[in-house]
C-alpha cells in the first residue's frame, strides 16, 4: 500500500487548470516533433495514422478517466496496475513511464535547442530543463499558470500556419490524397510516432492528488485535453500537407516553418519557430511534473530510493523528485539524439498504457465496459511493436532489466 505518511500535496487546480497541463504537453511534442518523421514513415497514410493514434489515444484517455475517479493519487498507471493487477504490474508501469517520458524530456529539450541556438542545440536544451525545474520547484499552480500562457501563445500560431497555408495559392487539395504509399507497416509506425504526441493527457491522471474534486475533474479534463489537441493536429496536418505535400513533410526538419514558406510568407518564419520553442517549453515543463509525481509514488513503495517521497514543507511539491528528474534529464539533453529519443519514449510510454487498460479490464465484467479497455490494449502492443527496430530493441531491453531489478529485490526482500 501507499505510504501516506507526511505532508501531503495542495489540490488547487480545476478542470481548467488540467486541461491546460495536458494540452501543453500535447500540442508541444506532437506538433513540432513527431509529425515530420510520421509523414516520412507513411506517406500518403499520414492522416490514417494519425486517425489510428487518436482512436488508441482514446481508449487509453478513458480507462486512464476510470482509473482516477477510484485512484486519485499522485502516480497514474503505477498506482492503478499495483491496485488492480498487483505490485509488479504497477511497478512496470511507473518504470515504463519514468523511463520513457525521462527520455521525451530530454526531445523537447532538445527541440528547444534546435530552434532557438541549433549551433549550441544541447547547451540551450540544457538550460531550459534547469529553468524549467526550477519552475516546478515553486508550485504546481505556478506552472499551471506558464503553461496556460504557453498554451495560448502556441494555439495563436498553429492558426495563423493554417490560415496562411490554407489560405495561400499552393493549397489546392493534390496533396490531401488519402492512400498507403508507405504501406500499412508505416501507417502503424507513423501512429506510434504520433502516439508520443498525444500522451500529454497523462500528466493529468499523475496530477490526481493535486486537483480539487479528482473524481469529478479528472475524467472531464482527460477527454476535453485529448479532443482539442485532435482538432488541432488534424487542422495542422491538412494545412501542412496541402502546401508541402507527404514527401517533402517528411524530409523537413522544421515543417512548420518550411510550409509557411512555401505558401509565399517567409517574413513569418522567425514567429513559427519561436511558437516551436515555446511549445517544446511548455511540454518539458508538463513532463518534469508529470514524470517527478510517478517518481514520488514509486518512492513512497520503496521502488525507488525514499529520499525522493518528500514533499517540500512550504510549496508541497515532491522537490527530491523534481531535482532528481532534472539531473537525469540535464545529462540526457546533453548527450541524446532527438528522433531517437522520440521511438524510445513511444515504445515506453504505450507499455504504459497498456497495463492501464488491463487495470481498466477488471472494473467491469460487463461485455460492453470492457471492450474500449480490451481495443486499447490490443491497439498499444501493435503500435508499440510496428515502431522502428532499434526502439523496439531498446524499449524492450529496458523493460527487461527493470523487471530483473524488481525480481531481485522482492527475492531479496522475501530471503
Amino acid at each position: 500500500m501507499t505510504d501516506t505518511s507526511g505532508p501531503g500535496l495542495r489540490r488547487t487546480l480545476g478542470v481548467g487548470d488540467a486541461v491546460v497541463v495536458g494540452l501543453g504537453s500535447m500540442i508541444g511534442a506532437g506538433i513540432f516533433a513527431a509529425l515530420a518523421p510520421a509523414a516520412h514513415a507513411a506517406g500518403t497514410g499520414l492522416l490514417l495514422g494519425l486517425a489510428l493514434a487518436a482512436v488508441v489515444a482514446y481508449c487509453n484517455a478513458m480507462a486512464s478517466a476510470r482509473l482516477a475517479a477510484l485512484y486519485p493519487a499522485s502516480g497514474g498507471t503505477y498506482v492503478y496496475g499495483r491496485e488492480r493487477l498487483g505490485p509488479f504490474w504497477g511497478y512496470l508501469a511507473g518504470w515504463s513511464f519514468v523511463v520513457g517520458k525521462t527520455a521525451s524530456c530530454a526531445a523537447m529539450a532538445l527541440t528547444v535547442g534546435a530552434y532557438v541556438w541549433p549551433e549550441q542545440a544541447h547547451a540551450v536544451a540544457v538550460a531550459a530543463v534547469v529553468a524549467l525545474t526550477a519552475v516546478n520547484y515553486g508550485g504546481v499552480q505556478k506552472s499551471a499558470r506558464l503553461t496556460r500562457a504557453v498554451v495560448a501563445f502556441v494555439l495563436a500560431v498553429l492558426v495563423l500556419v493554417v490560415a496562411v497555408c490554407l489560405g495561400s495559392g499552393e493549397a489546392e487539395g493534390v496533396h490531401l490524397r488519402i492512400g498507403l504509399s508507405g504501406g500499412l507497416y508505416g501507417v502503424l509506425q507513423a501512429a506510434g510516432l504520433l502516439f508520443f504526441a498525444f500522451a500529454g493527457y497523462a500528466r493529468i491522471a499523475t496530477l490526481g492528488e493535486e486537483v480539487r474534486d479528482p473524481a469529478r475533474t479528472v475524467p472531464r479534463a482527460v477527454p476535453l485535453a485529448l479532443g482539442i489537441a485532435l482538432a488541432v493536429y488534424a487542422c495542422v496536418a491538412v494545412a501542412v500537407l496541402s502546401v508541402l505535400g507527404p514527401q517533402e513533410l517528411g524530409l523537413a526538419t522544421a515543417p512548420l516553418a518550411d510550409a509557411v514558406r512555401a505558401a509565399g510568407l517567409p517574413g513569418l518564419v522567425p514567429v513559427v519557430r519561436a511558437g516551436a520553442a515555446v511549445a517544446a517549453l511548455g511540454s518539458l515543463l508538463a513532463l518534469i511534473l508529470g514524470v517527478s509525481r510517478t517518481a514520488l509514488a514509486m518512492a513512497r513503495d520503496r521502488h525507488l530510493p525514499g529520499a525522493l517521497a518528500a514533499v517540500h514543507p512550504r510549496f508541497q511539491v515532491p522537490h527530491r523528485a523534481e531535482l532528481a528528474v532534472g539531473a537525469v534529464v540535464a545529462v540526457l539533453a546533453a548527450t541524446a539524439d532527438l528522433r531517437g529519443a522520440i521511438g524510445f519514449s513511444s515504445f515506453g510510454v504505450l507499455a504504459y498504457y497498456a497495463v492501464a487498460n488491463a487495470s481498466a479490464w477488471t472494473l467491469d465484467p460487463s461485455l460492453r465496459a470492457r471492450a474500449l479497455p480490451v481495443l486499447g490494449l490490443l491497439g498499444c502492443a501493435v503500435l508499440a511493436c510496428s515502431l522502428p527496430g532499434t526502439s523496439v530493441a531498446a524499449g524492450a531491453a529496458v523493460l527487461a532489466a527493470g523487471a530483473l531489478a524488481h525480481g531481485v529485490r522482492a527475492r531479496t526482500a522475501g530471503s
